[in-house]
């Protein structure tokens, strides 16, 4: 008999508990209208940073904060009590027969997608950082699973939040049957609290 385990695995989250209301995507939309957006790689991206301060949102706000503080207990599960808070959100609009390039989210721990309008057949593409050093030697597989696939896809849908390590490496490919905007929110997260302790030397403050 033999098993296989999987370590050091990379934790996604899939949340669908909070549906968009009326009032919030008229927010959206004056969001849009007062700020405007800017040309982004492939899409476009509101040029107010933190959508999420908006009153109308508080609740939308309050939501992806909670899913953050399950995310960060269940995965972080950190020793000390420590506060995770939203620092920047944002809006994307990606027109039909457009993308969005591989990216990472830099100065944060943990970030969120939370799908506005998305038409079927969308996914969130997500690529392993550590692709070169495992192909040094490449072996084409039969077939791929968890374990030998440098890309994965996850379906995503309206009303739908991914929540994922700001590390890993992420896009959306060209989808090209889509016919109307797709919608998105994103956002980045760190947190309050002290890390680490003085005898060892590593004690860090952060408020």
């Amino acid at each position: 008999m033999h098993e296989f385990f999987s370590i050091f695995p990379c934790p996604v989250y899939r949340g669908k508990e909070y549906v968009i209301g009326k009032n919030e995507e008229e927010e959206f939309k004056k969001i849009v209208e007062l700020y405007g957006m800017h040309k982004n790689t492939g899409n476009l991206t509101s040029d107010n940073s933190n959508i999420l301060g908006s009153k109308k949102l508080k609740n939308l706000k309050q939501y992806c904060k909670a899913q953050v503080d399950i995310y960060a207990k269940e995965v972080i599960s950190p020793k000390e009590e420590l506060d995770f808070y939203i620092t920047q959100s944002w809006l994307n609009v990606t027109q039909p027969g457009g993308f969005h390039h591989e990216h990472w989210h830099q100065n944060s721990l943990i970030s969120g997608v939370f799908y506005v309008n998305v038409q079927e057949g969308d996914d969130i593409m997500f690529n392993d950082p550590n692709v070169m050093i495992k192909t040094a030697i490449k072996i084409p597989p039969k077939e791929h699973n968890l374990w030998n696939s440098a890309q994965w896809f996850f379906p995503v849908e309206n009303n739908l939040l991914m929540l994922f390590p700001s590390w890993l490496h992420h896009g959306v490919n060209i989808n090209e049957k889509a016919t109307t905007d797709r919608i998105s929110f994103s956002f980045n997260t760190f947190v309050r609290g002290t890390l680490g302790d003085k005898k060892s030397l590593n004690q860090l403050i952060l408020k």
